[in-house]
């Protein structure tokens, strides 16, 4: 079995920076990066969205995207595997999440990254609250 890198996952309030997820995904070996980046946007379901609130238990997240990871390195011939994820008050327009990866081709990679955010947003438990205009309210459906 091929030991790969430990990913870098990260789960709290910090201001994500994406110039060092593109610099911790370099690889030589990599022809391929994809990164998937999720902001605060302006609206949701009819309603003007002002700001998103995350919370989470960090450890409880964190082990399993850990786990997410460990997946993503057994399905796909991956390089290197970034996942972090805000918590806290975001404004419009903030870094929410990004999912990254590095791989010998991007087909792979395309696909890897595509599952990591799409499961990670499924089974990690990180709880979404919208402010919205004339209110707030829990998001409890995820994609």
């Amino acid at each position: 079995m091929t030991a790969h890198p430990a990913p870098l996952i990260i789960v709290d309030p910090t201001p994500i920076d994406l110039a060092a997820i593109h610099a911790f995904l370099a690889d030589p070996a990599a022809g391929g990066e994809v990164v998937f980046t999720g902001t605060v946007r302006n609206q949701n379901e009819g309603r003007v969205v002002h700001a998103l609130e995350f919370e989470a238990y960090p450890e409880m997240a964190v082990a399993q995207i850990a786990a997410i990871a460990a997946e993503m390195y057994a399905r796909w011939p991956l390089r290197k595997v970034a996942m972090v994820h805000r918590l806290g008050r975001l404004p419009l327009g903030e870094t929410v999440v990004v999912v990254g990866v590095s791989a010998g081709h991007r087909a792979e990679a395309f696909e890897a990254c595509r599952y990591g955010i799409d499961t990670l947003k499924r089974d990690v438990p990180i709880w979404k609250r919208e402010h919205f205009e004339g209110g707030e309210v829990w998001v409890t459906n995820h994609p």
